[in-house]
Protein backbone atom coordinates (compact mmCIF):
# COMPACT_ATOMS: atom_id res chain seq x y z
CA UNK A 1 0.00 0.00 0.00
CA UNK A 2 1.37 3.43 -0.99
CA UNK A 3 0.85 6.30 1.49
CA UNK A 4 0.85 9.83 -0.04
CA UNK A 5 3.83 11.93 1.01
CA UNK A 6 1.54 14.77 2.20
CA UNK A 7 -0.11 12.40 4.72
CA UNK A 8 3.26 11.17 5.97
CA UNK A 9 4.44 14.75 6.61
CA UNK A 10 1.34 15.43 8.74
CA UNK A 11 2.07 12.44 11.00
CA UNK A 12 3.82 12.76 14.35
CA UNK A 13 7.34 11.24 14.52
CA UNK A 14 6.15 8.28 16.57
CA UNK A 15 3.43 7.54 13.99
CA UNK A 16 5.96 7.55 11.16
CA UNK A 17 8.23 5.28 13.21
CA UNK A 18 5.38 2.78 13.50
CA UNK A 19 4.97 2.82 9.71
CA UNK A 20 8.69 2.51 9.01
CA UNK A 21 10.22 0.80 12.08
CA UNK A 22 13.65 0.07 10.53
CA UNK A 23 14.38 3.80 9.81
CA UNK A 24 15.31 6.44 12.43
CA UNK A 25 13.07 9.54 12.22
CA UNK A 26 15.89 11.84 11.07
CA UNK A 27 16.91 9.48 8.27
CA UNK A 28 13.29 9.15 7.08
CA UNK A 29 12.71 12.92 6.91
CA UNK A 30 15.92 13.32 4.96
CA UNK A 31 14.82 10.72 2.39
CA UNK A 32 11.45 12.50 1.92
CA UNK A 33 12.81 16.03 1.62
CA UNK A 34 15.40 15.05 -0.97
CA UNK A 35 12.51 14.34 -3.38
CA UNK A 36 10.14 17.24 -2.40
CA UNK A 37 11.09 20.70 -3.75
CA UNK A 38 10.72 23.61 -1.32
CA UNK A 39 7.15 24.95 -1.29
CA UNK A 40 5.37 21.67 -2.13
CA UNK A 41 3.11 19.90 0.37
CA UNK A 42 0.27 22.42 0.90
CA UNK A 43 -0.81 20.89 4.18
CA UNK A 44 2.71 21.27 5.67
CA UNK A 45 3.60 24.56 7.39
CA UNK A 46 5.98 26.63 5.27
CA UNK A 47 8.37 26.98 8.19
CA UNK A 48 8.71 23.20 8.50
CA UNK A 49 9.48 22.73 4.80
CA UNK A 50 11.94 25.61 4.58
CA UNK A 51 13.73 24.62 7.75
CA UNK A 52 14.42 21.12 6.46
CA UNK A 53 15.41 22.37 3.00
CA UNK A 54 18.05 24.64 4.55
CA UNK A 55 19.35 21.77 6.70
CA UNK A 56 19.40 19.23 3.86
CA UNK A 57 23.23 18.84 3.74
CA UNK A 58 23.25 18.15 7.48
CA UNK A 59 20.49 15.53 7.11
CA UNK A 60 22.39 13.88 4.26
CA UNK A 61 25.46 13.55 6.45
CA UNK A 62 23.29 12.12 9.20
CA UNK A 63 21.85 9.56 6.78
CA UNK A 64 25.31 8.44 5.77
CA UNK A 65 26.22 8.02 9.42
CA UNK A 66 23.07 5.94 9.99
CA UNK A 67 23.88 3.71 7.02
CA UNK A 68 27.50 3.33 8.15
CA UNK A 69 26.37 2.40 11.67
CA UNK A 70 24.02 -0.24 10.29
CA UNK A 71 26.80 -1.78 8.20
CA UNK A 72 29.19 -1.84 11.18
CA UNK A 73 26.51 -3.48 13.37
CA UNK A 74 25.82 -6.17 10.77
CA UNK A 75 29.54 -6.93 10.36
CA UNK A 76 29.98 -7.11 14.15
CA UNK A 77 27.12 -9.60 14.50
CA UNK A 78 28.49 -11.78 11.67
CA UNK A 79 31.96 -11.76 13.25
CA UNK A 80 30.54 -12.70 16.66
CA UNK A 81 28.59 -15.64 15.19
CA UNK A 82 31.68 -16.86 13.32
CA UNK A 83 33.85 -16.60 16.46
CA UNK A 84 31.27 -18.47 18.56
CA UNK A 85 31.07 -21.28 16.00
CA UNK A 86 34.87 -21.53 15.80
CA UNK A 87 35.23 -21.62 19.61
CA UNK A 88 33.03 -24.74 19.84
CA UNK A 89 35.41 -26.63 17.53
CA UNK A 90 38.74 -25.26 18.82
CA UNK A 91 40.52 -26.65 21.91
CA UNK A 92 40.26 -24.11 24.73
CA UNK A 93 43.60 -23.68 26.53
CA UNK A 94 43.79 -21.94 29.88
CA UNK A 95 46.54 -19.32 30.11
CA UNK A 96 48.43 -21.33 32.75
CA UNK A 97 47.34 -24.77 31.55
CA UNK A 98 49.85 -27.60 31.46
CA UNK A 99 48.32 -28.75 28.15
CA UNK A 100 49.29 -25.49 26.46
CA UNK A 101 52.93 -26.07 27.47
CA UNK A 102 52.94 -29.80 26.66
CA UNK A 103 55.11 -30.88 23.73
CA UNK A 104 52.94 -32.55 21.13
CA UNK A 105 54.22 -35.97 19.98
CA UNK A 106 54.21 -36.87 16.31
CA UNK A 107 51.29 -39.30 15.84
CA UNK A 108 50.17 -40.93 12.60
CA UNK A 109 48.15 -43.70 14.28
CA UNK A 110 45.77 -43.50 17.20
CA UNK A 111 45.40 -45.95 20.07
CA UNK A 112 42.17 -45.62 22.05
CA UNK A 113 41.90 -47.02 25.54
CA UNK A 114 42.10 -48.45 28.01
CA UNK A 115 38.67 -47.50 29.29
CA UNK A 116 39.45 -44.66 31.67
CA UNK A 117 36.08 -43.72 33.14
CA UNK A 118 32.39 -44.60 33.21
CA UNK A 119 29.96 -41.82 34.10
CA UNK A 120 26.60 -42.69 35.65
CA UNK A 121 23.91 -40.26 36.80
CA UNK A 122 22.03 -40.72 40.09
CA UNK A 123 19.19 -38.94 41.88
CA UNK A 124 20.77 -38.76 45.35
CA UNK A 125 24.56 -38.48 45.44
CA UNK A 126 24.88 -39.15 49.19
CA UNK A 127 22.72 -42.26 49.07
CA UNK A 128 24.52 -43.58 45.97
CA UNK A 129 27.95 -42.87 47.42
CA UNK A 130 27.04 -44.87 50.54
CA UNK A 131 25.70 -47.73 48.41
CA UNK A 132 28.87 -48.04 46.31
CA UNK A 133 30.98 -47.92 49.48
CA UNK A 134 28.89 -50.81 50.82
CA UNK A 135 29.40 -52.61 47.50
CA UNK A 136 33.12 -52.51 48.22
CA UNK A 137 34.48 -50.21 45.50
CA UNK A 138 37.41 -48.09 46.74
CA UNK A 139 36.29 -44.47 47.13
CA UNK A 140 38.64 -42.01 45.43
CA UNK A 141 37.21 -38.56 46.21
CA UNK A 142 34.00 -36.53 46.22
CA UNK A 143 33.17 -32.87 45.69
CA UNK A 144 29.86 -31.13 45.15
CA UNK A 145 27.42 -33.39 43.32
CA UNK A 146 30.15 -35.79 42.12
CA UNK A 147 31.63 -38.95 43.64
CA UNK A 148 34.42 -41.12 42.19
CA UNK A 149 35.25 -44.79 42.76
CA UNK A 150 37.94 -47.13 41.44
CA UNK A 151 36.81 -50.16 39.41
CA UNK A 152 40.07 -52.08 38.99
CA UNK A 153 41.82 -49.16 37.29
CA UNK A 154 38.72 -47.75 35.59
CA UNK A 155 37.18 -44.75 37.32
CA UNK A 156 33.46 -44.67 38.06
CA UNK A 157 32.00 -41.17 38.22
CA UNK A 158 28.61 -40.65 39.88
CA UNK A 159 26.86 -37.38 39.03
CA UNK A 160 23.64 -36.17 40.66
CA UNK A 161 20.80 -35.14 38.33
CA UNK A 162 17.10 -34.64 38.92
CA UNK A 163 16.32 -36.98 36.01
CA UNK A 164 19.12 -39.54 35.60
CA UNK A 165 20.17 -40.25 32.02
CA UNK A 166 19.44 -43.77 30.69
CA UNK A 167 22.91 -44.19 29.14
CA UNK A 168 26.30 -44.23 30.87
CA UNK A 169 29.15 -42.35 29.21
CA UNK A 170 32.25 -44.33 28.25
CA UNK A 171 35.51 -42.36 28.47
CA UNK A 172 38.48 -43.66 26.45
CA UNK A 173 41.94 -42.64 27.55
CA UNK A 174 44.34 -41.18 24.95
CA UNK A 175 47.95 -40.05 25.20
CA UNK A 176 47.50 -36.64 23.59
CA UNK A 177 43.94 -35.36 23.46
CA UNK A 178 44.58 -32.61 20.91
CA UNK A 179 46.11 -34.98 18.35
CA UNK A 180 43.48 -37.66 19.01
CA UNK A 181 40.73 -35.07 18.53
CA UNK A 182 42.15 -33.95 15.18
CA UNK A 183 42.72 -37.51 13.89
CA UNK A 184 39.19 -38.63 14.83
CA UNK A 185 37.65 -35.58 13.19
CA UNK A 186 39.63 -36.34 10.02
CA UNK A 187 37.96 -39.79 10.03
CA UNK A 188 34.52 -38.21 10.11
CA UNK A 189 33.79 -38.48 13.85
CA UNK A 190 31.59 -35.54 14.86
CA UNK A 191 32.39 -34.12 18.28
CA UNK A 192 29.89 -32.35 20.50
CA UNK A 193 32.63 -30.13 21.93
CA UNK A 194 36.35 -29.48 21.61
CA UNK A 195 38.92 -30.67 24.18
CA UNK A 196 38.38 -28.64 27.34
CA UNK A 197 39.69 -28.59 30.90
CA UNK A 198 37.31 -30.30 33.34
CA UNK A 199 39.26 -30.29 36.60
CA UNK A 200 42.69 -29.48 38.04
CA UNK A 201 43.78 -31.66 40.98
CA UNK A 202 45.66 -30.39 44.03
CA UNK A 203 48.98 -31.63 42.58
CA UNK A 204 48.35 -29.68 39.34
CA UNK A 205 47.29 -32.67 37.22
CA UNK A 206 44.64 -31.61 34.69
CA UNK A 207 41.69 -33.62 33.39
CA UNK A 208 40.85 -32.86 29.73
CA UNK A 209 37.85 -34.28 27.83
CA UNK A 210 36.00 -34.06 24.51
CA UNK A 211 32.60 -35.68 23.90
CA UNK A 212 31.10 -37.38 20.84
CA UNK A 213 28.38 -39.93 19.99
CA UNK A 214 28.27 -43.32 18.32
CA UNK A 215 26.16 -44.14 15.25
CA UNK A 216 23.03 -44.54 17.41
CA UNK A 217 23.52 -41.39 19.45
CA UNK A 218 24.99 -42.98 22.59
CA UNK A 219 27.56 -40.82 24.41
CA UNK A 220 31.32 -41.42 24.45
CA UNK A 221 34.33 -39.25 25.15
CA UNK A 222 38.10 -39.16 24.95
CA UNK A 223 40.02 -38.00 28.00
CA UNK A 224 43.60 -37.33 28.99
CA UNK A 225 45.44 -36.53 32.20
CA UNK A 226 48.12 -33.88 31.79
CA UNK A 227 50.87 -33.69 34.40
CA UNK A 228 52.23 -30.26 35.39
Amino acid sequence: MTIPTEKILRLAPESVDSLFPPFPWGCLLDLMHRNIPAGEGNSTPHSLGSRHVRQQPQRTTSSRRCADSDRVARRTRRAARHEQSRDRRTPRHQGTSALRLQERPSMTTLTLGPLAQIARTVRDIKESEAWYRTLGLPHLYSFGSLAFFDCGGTRLMLSAQEKPAPESILYLRVEDIRTAYELLRSRGIEFMDAPHLIHRHADGTEEWMAHFQDAEGRPLAIMSQVKP
